[in-house]
């Protein structure tokens, strides 16, 4: 099967990146690589990810600039770009390997680490949301093939929907497969500024994207 190069994009992530990165031993010692690429952290993130990963780049701020340098320092032909707040599952890289047996790239479902019941509509709304469009959000752990990547030049620099973007351009080329097993992905934004508002600014900010308002405006509305 081929190997994986996980890329984990982090800014200031001292407080989780230990837990998270202890999650992915199991994997480099089955040969995956894990790259994080760090961009600009003030804090520990750094020291704590050198003896936990394979890689670590330092980066210009920005996710899409970040994941960019970790696939082009990946030594593998499969990407899986991971956020630090995730929980995944031990066999997570089997499902990716299995499905892209007949996939060139896909996401999973999410779950959301509250226990709140909106989340529950919120995870739904989202996978389903990502089934029915083939677009997919950063904290759904997309995963593609190098070639395909490449195919489509990466990520954009875009200071906001660069996954967006990037689901945009890769279901020109084939529909995302979708891995039904969750990942658990941390609900802080919305329970630091409230899980309707939340919710309503992600909306708004797709449908102005959607229009075509630029991702320069829309991440000035996003801070």
């Amino acid at each position: 099967m081929n190997l994986i190069s996980i890329i984990v994009p982090a800014l200031n992530e001292e407080i989780g990146i230990e837990k998270f990165l202890q999650q992915l031993q199991l994997f480099r010692s089955l040969g995956h690589e894990v790259i994080v690429v760090d961009g600009g952290s003030e804090d520990q993130t750094i020291p704590i990810a050198t003896s936990l990963a394979d890689k670590v780049i330092q980066a210009s701020n920005g996710r899409g600039i970040q994941m960019n340098m970790g696939a082009a320092k990946a030594s593998h032909d499969i990407f899986w770009f991971l956020h630090a707040d995730t929980t995944i599952s031990d066999d997570s890289v089997e499902e990716i390997q299995a499905s892209l047996n007949d996939h060139d790239w896909g996401r999973f479902n999410i779950k959301l680490s509250g226990k709140n019941v909106l989340f529950r509509v919120i995870e739904k709304m989202i996978n389903t949301r990502s089934c029915i469009t083939s677009i997919a959000t950063g904290d759904q752990g997309i995963f593609v093939k190098r070639e395909i990547f490449d195919k489509v030049k990466g990520y954009s620099n875009l200071p906001l929907m660069e996954d967006v973007d990037l689901s945009k351009k890769l279901r020109k080329l084939s529909r995302s497969v979708c891995i039904k097993d969750n990942l658990i992905t941390s609900s802080r934004r919305w329970e630091t500024n409230g899980i309707l508002a939340t919710v309503f600014l992600m909306w708004r900010l797709r449908f102005l994207y959607w229009l075509g308002v630029s991702a320069d405006k829309l991440a000035a509305q996003y801070k």
